[in-house]
């Protein structure tokens, strides 16, 4: 029973990374990162797969020589989602990957030489039609501005950005977007809302650095949260000392307790106490696991007894209300006469959810052929 967000989401321009649209209205895209040697493609490209498997939308990929430029190629080859190349420094690798098929350029234009060389990444990428995300990073400032301010502040975050927006500017490029990542939530957020009064361009969210999976799933929850909650951000990447797939995972979730976007299961859950008829937590984390292949939007909510438990079954596509032995079971928000054995909750509760599911993506298709039609 996902409802719309009351968030209004910053106006922006749009640009397409690959098929993938960014900013004017369009759904806030999920992203990530490789993490292997790019020169090494089966494990880049089976990494790319996984990202893509639990709802990545667009992958990065670190190219940082002509030999990576080379095994870009390859693995572009071999998968369908947009891939980002990370170029920093040298602009013949950024002109070798646009030849390459590459979706997006994620380069710094003061940072890759003189004005002729910038132009040539510039006028490619409006050749082939390739967006840039410009990345400000507060850990590498340049050296003047490090000068200027003292130390990272928003400010000079900013200051950063708006040298390279001006340099494409110049050159009459507009297909960008922007980020501007800190390890530190407010130093972040701090810049992202200067930025967000700066400039039209979509902007890239993220706390960079975050951390490991816990720490930094909460920093990029708070941060970027302050953010979407604000409507500013059309793509995010959460950053973690973590398996990709983890950071698409986290995203998702961000955007589902926003009420921005949903994608799977969100189940509402009780953290038990001694109310509880059954093994809450096991029985949610069992779930969690089993169910990881449904992308269908629904609420489902488990509530180990009968205080709490009715009201959120109320409002959830499928609800259970703990009672002793066997436990109550509601059906779009209306309870049903069946109840459930508490020793085969898991198995009774995957087969009813795969059952909704499958009813849910029926009405949807069915909704869709009709406007279609129309």
């Amino acid at each position: 029973m996902f409802s719309e967000s009351p968030i209004n989401r910053r106006r922006s321009t749009r640009i397409n990374v690959g098929n993938v649209p960014i900013g004017d209205g369009a759904p806030i895209a999920v992203q990530s990162m490789t993490n292997t040697e790019t020169t090494d493609v089966e494990a880049t490209v089976a990494q790319i797969k996984r990202i893509q498997a639990v709802g990545g939308e667009i992958v990065r990929v670190s190219v940082p020589t002509m030999d990576a430029a080379e095994a870009f190629k390859q693995i572009k080859q071999q998968v369908n989602i947009p891939l980002i190349a990370d170029i920093h420094f040298d602009y013949r690798i950024a002109l070798k990957v646009a030849e390459y098929g590459v979706d997006c350029l994620r380069i710094n234009p003061g940072n890759i030489g003189n004005e002729s060389r910038v132009r040539s990444v510039v006028d490619c990428a409006r050749d082939k039609n390739i967006p840039i995300r410009i990345g400000v990073n507060g850990g590498s400032l340049e050296r003047d501005i490090q000068e200027k301010y003292g130390e990272p502040t928003p400010e000079a975050l900013l200051e950063s950005a708006m040298r390279h927006i001006d340099i494409l500017d110049k050159l009459n490029f507009d297909q960008f977007k922007v980020s501007v990542k800190a390890s530190d939530v407010f130093l972040a957020v701090g810049a992202y809302r200067l930025l967000a009064k700066q400039i039209e361009q979509p902007l890239h969210l993220g706390i960079t650095e975050a951390g490991g999976f816990r720490a930094g799933a909460v920093k990029s929850a708070v941060g970027l949260g302050m953010l979407l909650a604000e409507g500013i951000g059309d793509t995010i990447r959460i950053s973690l000392a973590a398996n990709p797939e983890e950071e698409i995972k986290v995203g998702f979730d961000i955007l589902k307790s926003l009420r921005i976007r949903s994608r799977g299961i969100n189940f509402i859950a009780c953290p038990s106490c001694s109310r509880q008829e059954f093994d809450v937590i096991g029985t949610v984390s069992a779930l969690e696991e089993r169910l990881e292949d449904i992308l269908t939007p629904m609420d489902v909510s488990i509530i180990g007894c009968v205080v709490n438990g009715p009201g959120e079954a109320e409002v959830s596509d499928l609800g259970l209300t703990g009672a002793r032995n066997m436990s109550g079971f509601y059906l779009d928000g209306k309870r049903q006469k069946e109840r459930l054995k508490n020793d085969e909750l898991v198995d009774q509760l995957e087969k009813r959810i795969r059952a909704k599911a499958v009813l849910l993506d029926d009405s949807k298709r069915i909704a869709v052929n009709q406007v279609e039609a129309e």
